[in-house]
């Protein structure tokens, strides 16, 4: 089947370089789309507005409401991002198809089983006594603490493409996988309460604010840990620091807070919006900068996922 040709919009500015559309990128674009099309790449908002009434097809990381009425000819609304925080989706004109990326999954999965297999084998214990400079060398005293995550049992809140996608590579590294989503989220506080890992890769506008509290932290062994790639919104920042400075909790992996970029610079500011998690005494907090999804090829796999699905 022939496709027709379209008029592709390409507006994909940001901080972080990987998300950020290069001339390859584009390039990679056009041999994807249908012969005869065109594509435009801006890189200021006001480019993208005075292009937006030719484009067949816009590829943002933002999208305004008010912005369809300048787009009468819009088919695809597509975003590279999983979150649908930045993009007006629910004002879409009929005959408006919105995409919001799904590749991000066999990314994060990666990185949540880099951090399960360096937590197990002891990495970041022996990072944190040569950081310390105690000069000691920690292999007398290690042993006790490492294990193999094959045969461990995890709890994956939020089974959707990312869950799930972390669900099969921790399979395969011989992880009990257990996820819960809408269907089945009654069932899993149950499950929880044998989970070494409790994974979440929640959205944020699902009523998911604080979704992990303290009743539902109790709820797990002592000297679990806690893993989020999702949203900051869905965690109660004081009960886990509180559980984890108290012993109940090993540690945990955070890839996301609810006040984001402060609560990793504590320097910034006047000190407003640092996370409780912030804390010179909690060694057993890997926090990362909101970056389980880095990959140097992130915009050429959202374009490819475009055209395998049929929105190119």
């Amino acid at each position: 089947m022939t496709r027709e040709p379209i008029n592709c919009l390409v507006w994909l500015e940001w901080p972080e370089r990987c998300f950020r559309a290069n001339d390859s990128d584009i390039k990679f674009l056009e041999e994807l789309v249908p012969e005869g099309s065109r594509v435009q790449r801006v890189k200021t908002e006001a480019s993208f507005l005075r292009s937006l009434p030719r484009a067949t097809h816009a590829i943002v990381w933002s999208f305004k409401k008010e912005w369809f009425a300048l787009a009468p000819k819009l088919k695809v609304l597509a975003t590279p991002g999983a979150g649908r925080e930045l993009v007006a989706w629910r004002d879409a004109p009929e005959g408006v198809k919105v995409h919001f990326g799904g590749f991000h999954g066999p990314v994060i999965a990666e990185s949540v089983a880099g951090f399960m297999l360096a937590w197990a084998r002891g990495f970041f214990r022996v990072q944190s006594e040569r950081l310390a400079g105690r000069g000691i060398w920690p292999r007398e005293r290690f042993g006790e603490g490492m294990f193999t995550i094959a045969g461990t049992k995890a709890v994956i809140a939020g089974y959707g493409k990312i869950g799930r996608a972390i669900g099969d590579k921790l399979t395969a590294l011989g992880v009990d996988v257990h996820g819960f989503s809408r269907s089945n989220i009654k069932e899993m506080p149950s499950e929880m309460k044998s989970a070494k890992w409790f994974i979440m890769a929640l959205p944020s506008d699902t009523g998911t604010d604080d979704f992990l509290c303290q009743r539902l932290l109790s709820k797990l062994p002592i000297g679990a840990v806690v893993i989020n790639i999702g949203r900051g919104n869905a965690v109660d920042e004081h009960a886990l620091a509180k559980a984890i400075l108290a012993g109940k909790l090993s540690g945990a992996y955070l890839d996301v807070f609810k006040n984001e970029p402060t609560v990793l610079n504590p320097r910034a500011g006047d000190g407003e919006g640092l996370s409780p998690l912030w804390d010179a005494r909690n060694k057993n907090i890997i926090a990362m900068p909101h970056s389980t999804a880095f990959t140097n090829d992130y915009i050429k796999r959202s374009f490819k996922e475009l055209y395998d699905e049929g929105f190119l």
